[in-house]
């Protein structure tokens, strides 16, 4: 045999493709060619696979070797094709028998003595074989067909051989067997032992996925914040809803305090949401931990490619890695202007599409802003103290660097005012998120079984829809439009807004009441 076919998978985004690898052994002078768009990390395994072929016990094949990865237009990068390639020139020099392959994808970074490294990206691949009907449908013994006996797009299940380290984090796919291996040898003898039933070969154990838990644990708690009532207020509706916030006011005043707070009030992600997030953040190589809500704080000085993604080839910024979660903008003022300007699109489409010559990735982007800032340069104005020495026209200027059109995408614009020591040593301690979470996931299951969505994320059409006013309430939006120049955008935030007002109230009609309190909220 001089031909081997061997499946793994690349990352392109937050997608998974798979990648066929061809290996094709031919007379002449010794070498090695990889050919099909490799990336530097790529065409640097040749390298590591000779040295670990050699470490295991193996012989690496002393004729031309050219390697194919396809479909050859799709770029390939990262070291997760070592153990396939590894597994290819064995396969294809007669060491390995290539009838037991095609039940299998590899992938896994080779160490020089053979060792498998963990990778990027095992959870993005479980999910791509899960999505394409390649999960097991039942439990199944060691016996694997041959590739002669079922042609591969016959398989009703394929296993997802990577490093061990990479086991628990791929095992969370329900369905998808996950077998994890130490090294080059251990994943050699089990294919062995496939072939050779007769013979002494160990084999690999598949991995079970630990238990999720059964409540997700957050290391702050609301119960932090005393005092600040009206701000409280403003973080439960936002929760609810689903909606954006931003918090003005001196420093000190508990603006971080409360935007850290956010995402222990936020009902539990679902078992698909906590996936797309896991896997969103194996694709990132960050650390998550599984289940919670994200929540990412970004610095004034960041990019706008930071922040949204972007590169040659584009990967997920700030804002994909906050989806189901919060982002969190302090000091809003100070950021660039243009790195706040290319929020706008996502704040409201929920996805943010880059664009290159040679490819276009959508990456996903459903994420609640949370923004905050000082009255003016000092951060005092307005104070009782009367410290603050900023000229009006230093004000404006500064309050100015926000544009009027990224202020209107926010539902609620709240002022935090410092507190005086003596009420902060005499607060009684507010509400545990515990606790208001169990007002919010009520709120937030009123508005699935309405309309499968929160209220942040409702059309025009739909707020025709599932939002009737009052003959009083419609009058009250009259007159306040006139009195806060109110666009059809802040009209639309207010009624959603006030939407979710009511579902806390755990109202079905919207009323006066209801209205009042989401144009107080408009008011900047």
């Amino acid at each position: 045999m001089s031909f081997a076919q061997v499946y793994t998978r690349s990352v392109v985004g937050l997608h998974a493709p798979k990648v066929i690898i061809e290996v094709h052994l031919s007379q002449g002078l010794p070498a090695l060619t990889i050919v099909g768009l490799p990336e530097a990390a790529v065409r640097e395994s040749k390298d590591r696979v000779r040295s670990a072929i050699l470490n295991s016990g193996f012989q690496f094949p002393n004729r031309r070797l050219t390697i194919n990865l396809a479909p050859a237009d799709l770029p390939k990068d990262g070291a997760r094709l070592d153990l396939p390639i590894a597994i290819g020139i064995l396969a294809a020099s007669d060491q390995l028998d290539p009838d037991v392959l095609s039940g299998f994808e590899f992938i896994g970074e080779l160490a020089l003595n053979g060792n498998l490294r963990q990778v990027t990206g095992s959870l993005a691949v479980a999910r791509a074989i899960k999505a394409e009907g390649l999960a097991v449908t039942s439990s199944s013994s060691n016996e694997q067909p041959s590739s002669e006996q079922r042609p591969r797009e016959a398989l009703t299940s394929v296993k997802l051989i990577v490093p061990i380290d990479n086991g628990a984090e791929a095992s969370r796919v329900e369905g998808v067997e996950i077998l994890g291996a130490q090294s080059l040898k251990a994943v050699c003898d089990h294919l062995q032992s496939l072939a050779n039933p007769s013979a002494h070969y160990e084999s690999l154990v598949v991995v079970t996925p630990s238990p999720a838990p059964q409540h997700v644990g957050y290391q702050v708690d609301l119960a932090d914040v005393k005092g600040q009532h009206h701000a409280r207020r403003a973080l439960e509706i936002a929760a609810a809803g689903g909606h954006s916030i931003l918090f003005t006011g001196p420093p000190g005043s508990g603006k971080t305090l409360m935007a850290s707070r956010l995402p222990t009030i936020l009902p539990d992600l679902s078992d698909e949401d906590a996936l797309e997030v896991a896997s969103t953040y194996s694709v990132a190589d960050s650390d998550y931990d599984y289940g919670t809500r994200p929540f990412r704080q970004v610095h004034h000085t960041i990019s706008a490619v930071a922040l949204v993604g972007g590169g040659s080839r584009p990967k997920p910024g700030e804002i994909t890695l906050a989806n189901k979660g919060v982002l969190f903008l302090d000091e809003l003022p100070e950021f660039d202007r243009t790195v706040l300007e290319v929020l706008r699109q996502p704040l409201e489409a929920k996805q943010i599409t880059i664009s290159r010559a040679n490819s276009q990735m959508t990456f996903p982007a459903n994420f609640q802003l949370v923004a905050a800032m000082n009255p003016c340069p000092c951060g005092y104005d307005g104070d009782t103290s009367g410290r603050c020495r900023c000229r009006p026209e230093q004000i404006k200027r500064y309050q100015d660097k926000l544009s009027g059109p990224l202020l209107d995408r926010i539902d609620l614009h709240i002022t935090v005012p410092a507190l005086p020591i003596a009420d902060l040593q005499n607060a009684q301690a507010g509400e545990t998120s515990e606790q208001v979470r169990v007002r919010v996931a009520a709120a937030h299951k009123n508005q699935m079984q309405r309309q499968q969505k929160v209220n942040n994320e409702l059309s025009p059409s739909e707020i025709d829809k599932y939002i009737q006013l009052g003959e009083s309430e419609q009058q009250l939006l009259q007159l306040a439009q006139q009195r806060l120049n109110l666009s059809a955008r802040g009209y639309h935030r207010v009624l959603r807004v006030a939407r979710t007002i009511a579902d806390l109230s755990d109202s079905v009609d919207i009323t006066s009441v209801h209205v009042s309190e989401a144009l107080s909220y408009r008011s900047k």
